[in-house]
């Protein structure tokens, strides 16, 4: 039997299916006004959908076509919490297909909370790039297997490396190449100068370096010209030519920064989270008591000129 009214109100609660007792909407005496059980499936939505029953309850697209109705472009829309309970009946608790966006408050100190013991906190593309339960990273390409702490490590120890296909012998050639390595944080200016007997360094190394660890090498082009540096300051290299003959030069120009503390080149330590100013290694680079000039970590002068 089936009935068929224009408009329904119910004052106290609905029923729909089981007459097994629903404990969450108090039943009896003491019952939630306004509340309602159905033993499913239920369906809200575009009643064609889905072609059979997927869950207890299914959400589709609202599909009315009173005039008085906007339909809406989400399906479910929580204002509040959500709490999601998985149990065995299928391996997700959540199952998406699409994209997720996740807009994050200060409510807590993480946008994001894992807690795993599955042995793969997460996984992308199917072992493509996935993190443990310890929070080791690993990726299945540029890495032959190892963890990304393990490979920085080991990229700490072995010299700053890069690695690419080669340039002109192509297809089963690579080309590496390695950074320069010294006692100091040094910064470097090169080029060549013609006919001038003065080398003006960048105007930004004022704040950069000290004055008194600039260091210069010259190479002259083409004669013996017996070029000498006379003087320098924190703007200009000044040369001179043996006779005054025209200068024509390469010329290649170092310094040490002051912008940061001098370099700890030993230190005692098990790993480089060891190193004696723990503003270079174990804060944010945002974060505003970062001190990279804390005098409290100042070690010595690693070059000096003058």
């Amino acid at each position: 039997m089936s009935f068929e009214q224009d408009d329904i109100r119910a004052g106290g609660q609905i029923r729909v299916g089981s007459a097994a007792i629903c404990p969450p909407i108090k039943e009896g005496d003491h019952k939630i006004n306004g509340s309602m059980h159905a033993e499913g499936p239920v369906v809200f939505g575009d009643p064609g959908a889905e072609a059979k029953n997927r869950a207890t309850l299914i959400v589709n697209r609202t599909d009315n076509d009173d005039e008085d109705c906007e339909n809406a472009d989400r399906s479910v829309w929580v204002n509040g919490n959500t709490f999601l309970n998985g149990d065995d009946g299928t391996p997700y608790t959540l199952l998406q297909v699409g994209n997720h966006f996740i807009d994050g408050n200060s409510q807590t100190p993480a946008t994001l909370k894992i807690d795993s013991v599955a042995g793969r906190a997460i996984d992308i593309n199917n072992g493509t790039v996935w993190i443990d339960d310890q929070g080791e990273a690993y990726f299945k390409t540029g890495t032959s297997g190892q963890t990304l702490s393990s490979r920085f490590s080991q990229a700490d120890a072995l010299g700053k490396v890069f690695d690419m296909p080669h340039p002109t012998r192509g297809k089963g050639h690579r080309l590496s190449h390695a950074c320069i390595e010294g006692p100091e944080i040094g910064v470097y200016y090169r080029g060549r100068v013609r006919n001038e007997k003065i080398i003006a360094l960048p105007s930004y190394w004022k704040g950069l370096v000290h004055e008194d660890s600039i260091s210069v090498q010259l190479q002259p082009i083409g004669s013996h010209q017996d070029v000498i540096v006379t003087r320098w300051d924190i703007e200009k290299i000044y040369l001179q030519s043996k006779g005054g003959m025209p200068i024509d030069c390469f010329y290649h120009i170092y310094a040490e920064r002051k912008d940061v503390n001098p370099l700890h080149v030993e230190y005692e330590g098990d790993t480089c989270f060891d190193y004696p100013d723990p503003n270079h290694l174990n804060k944010n680079p945002n974060d505003p008591k970062r001190n990279l000039l804390d005098p409290r970590y100042r070690g010595p002068r690693n070059t000096i000129t003058k």
